[in-house]
């Protein structure tokens, strides 16, 4: 008897062990969900909940009754709710050089500059790109300028078919022009650069109304024509005066944009040290030693405060006749008409492109934002696009009439002494003006510019 109960022994601890062993592992595992299920995991644990708390605390945060709430939508939007061409393009590129997402580009902006640079090949050509219809349902019903620029808007390196060479001392940070004037024209418009060089755009040491001399500059900026009658002129122009920049791309109304990215390119290597430039169209007259005189008092502005704010305020610099909240033109019949396939929103706060002044600092942080801005067909609109990106707030100036006077303004006997520029103006004009603003009269000879 004891022996079977002795052999009976052997069998139940042999099956019962096990189970002893395993109690303290059941146990401890049932304790730990216990935990976990009423305070959260433990430091070190991984837990995933397939529903979020409404409310949650931040880790490293003591557990507190002031719960912050969880965001109600995703914090990154991957898609657009636009549909619009332009839109979806764009929305691609902030995300792809987004300085949160892609922190490595915040240390270094110009990498996809550089990126870009490196990529061309002299001699390239860019080609249309006719499978861009097939992204816009109403592209056949579109006007022939918006075609041809849809299908082209990736194009944005052009070769240089004249290039002045004398224009700055690239190497000179000493002899650098105060005022580089960028000027807007066509082929055929020989009079209007003819008038410019006469009268405000004279290029050489220039008085200005306090009796200063300063150094400004001129280019006048140009694609090219079909007329080779025409093509012929503008290269004896340029051999002439040496003041002409064309680049190989027609020089239609939605190309004005290449003139602007194109520039900003020319500029940094060509004249890298001028202290501001004045960008505008060939029908605007502009009066030079009054603008010499406003700019020079903004430098003693910023002389005269800290060191850090001046920096600053001369590399975000930028100031014309600026015009906010504006939305796209949708009337198939102008020049200025944007389809909603193309773009949606409003426009961000620009200069008007008749004529405006920024730093040479600020264009060269142009040139580089510019690289992921997408081409726009309206040029003071795509320059408004980079200042946003740049965080850059163009200055409004009611001495800048890109709009032309109010109504009634010009009878006034002193109205001309009282702008900095005023919008359109033909070449016969601009000399009647030029002569009568270089010799005022006593009255007109110490009035202030146009009040806000």
């Amino acid at each position: 008897m004891a022996s079977c109960l002795c052999r009976y022994r052997r069998r139940i601890l042999f099956f019962c062990s096990p189970c002893i062993l395993l109690l303290p592992v059941y146990i401890y595992v049932s304790v730990a969900l216990y935990y976990i299920m009423k305070h959260g995991a433990p430091y070190g644990a991984r837990v995933v909940h397939s529903v979020l708390p409404t409310h949650f605390t931040s880790c490293g945060l003591k557990h507190s009754r002031d719960l912050a709430p969880h965001p109600a939508k995703s914090f990154w939007k991957s898609e657009l709710d636009s549909g619009a061409l332009w839109n979806i393009i764009q929305h691609k590129t902030d995300r792809q050089y987004n300085p949160i997402l892609r922190p490595h580009l915040a240390e270094n902006p110009s990498s996809l500059y550089y990126k870009t640079e490196m990529s061309r090949r002299p001699g390239d050509r860019c080609s249309p790109n006719y499978e861009i219809n097939n992204t816009m349902p109403d592209y056949a019903k579109l006007p022939i300028q918006m075609k041809n620029f849809v299908t082209t808007m990736h194009c944005r390196d052009h070769l240089l078919i004249i290039d002045p060479l004398d224009v700055c001392d690239a190497q000179a940070k000493k002899g650098a022009p105060s005022l580089l004037m960028a000027i807007k024209t066509q082929t055929a418009n020989f009079e209007n650069r003819e008038a410019i060089r006469e009268t405000w755009g004279r290029s050489g040491n220039i008085i200005t109304l306090g009796g200063q001399q300063r150094l400004v500059r001129r280019v006048f900026l140009l694609g090219k024509s079909e007329d080779l009658h025409i093509e012929e002129k503008l290269h004896l122009e340029s051999e002439k005066y040496g003041d002409i920049i064309q680049w190989d791309f027609m020089d239609t109304f939605f190309n004005l944009t290449l003139k602007d990215v194109l520039f900003w390119d020319w500029f940094s290597r060509r004249c890298p040290h001028a202290h501001f430039i004045f960008k505008g169209d060939d029908d605007v007259f502009v009066r030079t030693p009054a603008v010499l005189d406003y700019l020079l008092a903004e430098e003693a502005d910023g002389n005269s405060s800290n060191g850090s704010r001046q920096t600053n305020k001369m590399e975000t610099f930028v100031v014309g006749d600026v015009i906010s909240n504006a939305a796209p033109i949708r009337s198939n019949g102008t020049k200025y008409y944007i389809p909603e396939s193309f773009y949606k929103g409003l426009y961000p706060s620009y200069p008007g492109g008749g004529g405006m002044l920024y730093s040479g600092s600020l264009a060269h942080k142009l040139l580089e934002v510019s690289q992921r801005v997408h081409l726009f067909p309206i040029d003071d609109v795509y320059l408004g696009m980079c200042l946003q990106r740049l965080g850059v707030y163009p200055i409004s100036h009611p001495a800048f009439l890109t709009f032309d006077f109010p109504k009634d303004e010009p009878k006034e006997p002193c109205a001309n002494h009282t702008i900095l520029l005023v919008h359109k103006r033909s070449p016969a004009e601009m000399f009647q003006l030029w002569n009568e603003t270089s010799t005022p009269s006593p009255e007109c000879r110490y009035v202030k510019l146009r009040p806000d």
